[in-house]
């Protein structure tokens, strides 16, 4: 009998073994497209890496943390980011870095981290977060939401629409690490009407379920990107 567990435990520990052989790495950019001529390849999913005798200390180095963004924009905030294009030491650890400065009232609109859970600490002043769930079973999309004040944390997950709101009416600060090296963001309003070239007003029309003027009005904005 214990000759049968052991094989079956050695059948399971072989078959998650080419499981995980198997599985494909996330992706580090919106899309990869195969290519048979290296001469042509740009670059792999994430970055082409250095000799590791070559490297030293400045690539795994930045500085700038300690400034603040200018936040005197249409949102009231800005965004400094810390990835793998500011730390090329960055490169495969799945790992970078935020700074967010909201002005009284500013906030980081809502969106979304296609490659990336985010974590946030609150440095200074009280901010409103939230984050909307996908579809559940009865079909509603969730709001999930929190007061958070200074030293608090909150996270959000993965693919998520998320935001933050300073409900003060002094200046915040908070940082993020994000579970990739280049996360990277989708503005929800940014992308749906401010796209290039625009989306066809006809599709926001019935998506929206409103007057095609109100899609013409919207598409003819600025979108300020606060990243």
């Amino acid at each position: 009998m214990k000759g049968v567990h052991f094989l079956l435990s050695l059948a399971v520990v072989a078959l998650a073994a080419s499981i995980a052989s198997a599985y494909d790495p996330s992706p580090l950019q919106d899309f990869c497209v195969a290519v048979d001529d290296p001469n042509k390849a740009l670059f792999v999913n994430g970055k082409f890496c250095k000799d590791p005798k070559l490297a030293k200390a400045e690539d795994f180095f930045t500085s700038g943390l300690n400034i603040a963004g200018d936040t005197n924009n249409k949102v009231g905030s800005k965004v400094t980011t810390v990835n793998v294009d500011k730390i090329p030491g960055l490169n495969t650890l799945g790992i970078s870095l935020v700074r967010i400065d909201y002005a009284p009232y500013g906030q980081n609109p809502p969106h979304t981290h296609p490659r990336g859970t985010e974590i946030l600490v609150v440095a200074e002043g009280t901010l409103y977060v939230g984050f909307v769930t996908s579809n559940q079973k009865d079909g509603k999309n969730r709001l999930i939401t929190k007061v958070l004040n200074k030293g608090d944390v909150f996270v959000f997950p993965i693919g998520l629409i998320h935001f933050q709101f300073n409900q003060g009416n002094t200046p915040a600060v908070a940082f993020a690490a994000l579970s990739s090296q280049n996360a990277g963001v989708i503005t929800i309003a940014n992308a749906v009407f401010g796209s290039d070239p625009p989306i066809n007003p006809d599709v926001l029309t019935k998506a929206f379920q409103v007057d095609k003027n109100v899609i013409n009005y919207l598409q003819k904005q600025f979108w300020y990107d606060n990243n």
